[in-house]
């Protein structure tokens, strides 16, 4: 694994045309090198909904048969271009690769994972939400100041985000 990111600079631009079209291409391109180790593949995250501004990095949730298998998905992978910054076998043996033009964060989980499963819901629920969209959206843009790395920017948006997903759970009789 390589040595963890380097901080960046986190920049909230306007909804972009494009963000589908690039998941797509990126899509493809990970079932070409991967075949049928891809149990299933998502869009997901801020790009994943129409209308709503975000940092311009696609996120993607893997699903392979098991994340801790990594020479079954890492080497064809790193072929075209992705690179292994996370691994955390105590969260859902997460793994985490990066690519770095067009960006991209691609997160492996395994089947049935709670957290894909977590970032679906949430992404229909701002789909089909303007309140709650626009909520998160203005949460983002207030989260950016203050500087440190994207779990700083996480943390100061982490109020909004939980108060989406108790309505959210509430809505579907899971609270």
């Amino acid at each position: 694994m390589n040595e963890p990111p380097t901080p960046e600079t986190i920049a909230i631009v306007a909804y972009k045309a494009e963000w589908p079209r690039r998941y797509q291409a990126a899509a493809a391109e990970i079932r070409a090198a991967l075949g049928q180790a891809v149990v299933d593949i998502e869009h997901f995250g801020s790009t994943s909904v129409e209308g709503l501004a975000a940092k311009d990095i696609i996120d993607i949730d893997l699903t392979v048969a098991d994340p801790r298998d990594e020479e079954g998905y890492v080497p064809p992978l790193a072929r075209i271009g992705y690179f292994l910054t996370v691994r955390e076998p105590s969260w859902h043996e997460h793994r985490c690769l990066r690519l770095a033009e067009p960006r991209v964060n691609l997160h492996v989980f395994g089947p049935d994972c709670p957290e894909v499963i977590r970032h679906r819901m949430f992404r229909d629920w701002l789909r089909a939400h303007p309140e709650d969209r626009a909520r998160y959206e203005n949460a983002k843009r207030a989260a950016v100041p203050g500087g440190g790395n994207v779990m700083d920017y996480n943390v100061r948006k982490q109020e909004t985000v939980r108060a989406i997903y108790d309505r959210l759970f509430r809505a579907e009789g899971m609270l």
